[in-house]
């Protein structure tokens, strides 16, 4: 049975302060009433050791929202994903769109902090999607295919399997547009189609695939209900408790 998770991705948002007081709530919440899937909350670097000391991470886990392509050295203002895994840290978000857009992360410097991610026992979760142009013109499985194999479609059968993959439409990430469950469940289904060409049916069984892209309480039931969605990247949703809790419960 593949996992099912709901991952909450903070981004730029919350002071450390603000950000321990969420991770605590949380914390008690999920505790009070055990979740029916995995959780992680990946927050940004500075609150990962903070928050890992009291994280009940049978729970919840803790993963960050990047890492550096490179394993040491004069990178500065860089953060490497052997610092991220001694934090206490789990997953890692990596080829998030935003990264891709704003800061030029080439399918070669993806590739690079997947290598390292795994090398250093984190478990990745690995965005793809395509933006309204090219959902407009059709391209969307051309766009995923390629995401996947630029940056993860290189790892052993082995390494794979320790990869999530997340689908975020990116026309759908923060403009409240969403796109119908059925339309998840249709591109959702190609990649794993994909990762069976690839690998075989096992392992594309064995994957879990999230949604990304304005996913709510409100929508979260019936994205979840599709059967190749397995979870949700959840943004802005991620960072009021009782939003998250929400989506966590559409599991239940």
């Amino acid at each position: 049975m593949r996992k099912k998770i709901v991952a909450g991705n903070w981004k730029m948002n919350m002071n450390l302060q603000e950000g321990i007081a969420l991770a605590k709530e949380l914390n008690e919440t999920l505790t009070a009433d055990k979740p029916n899937c995995n959780v992680v909350i990946c927050t940004p670097f500075i609150h990962l050791a903070s928050i890992a000391q009291f994280l009940n991470q049978d729970i919840i886990q803790l993963g960050a929202e990047n890492c550096a392509d490179k394993e040491k050295g004069a990178f500065t203002g860089e953060v490497s994903a052997e610092m991220v895994k001694s934090t206490g840290a789990q997953y890692v978000i990596l080829g998030h769109s935003e990264r891709r857009e704003y800061y030029k992360e080439t399918p070669e410097i993806l590739k690079e902090k997947v290598l390292l991610a795994l090398k250093n026992n984190l478990k990745v979760i690995f965005c793809i999607g395509e933006t309204l142009q090219e959902r407009e013109a059709n391209k969307q499985n051309e766009v995923v295919k390629a995401e996947l194999e630029g940056s993860v479609f290189n790892l052993s059968e082995e390494d794979f399997k320790k990869i999530v993959i997340a689908y975020e439409p990116i026309w759908a990430i923060g403009t409240g547009k969403t796109a119908t469950s059925d339309q998840a469940e249709e591109i959702h289904a190609y990649i794993r189609s994909i990762i069976a060409e690839r690998y075989g049916k096992d392992v594309a069984e064995d994957t879990t695939i999230l949604y990304g892209g304005s996913c709510k309480a409100s929508n979260a039931p019936e994205l979840f209900a599709k059967p190749d969605i397995d979870g949700g990247l959840i943004g802005g949703a991620s960072l009021k408790a009782a939003d998250f809790k929400g989506i966590v419960d559409a599991w239940k």
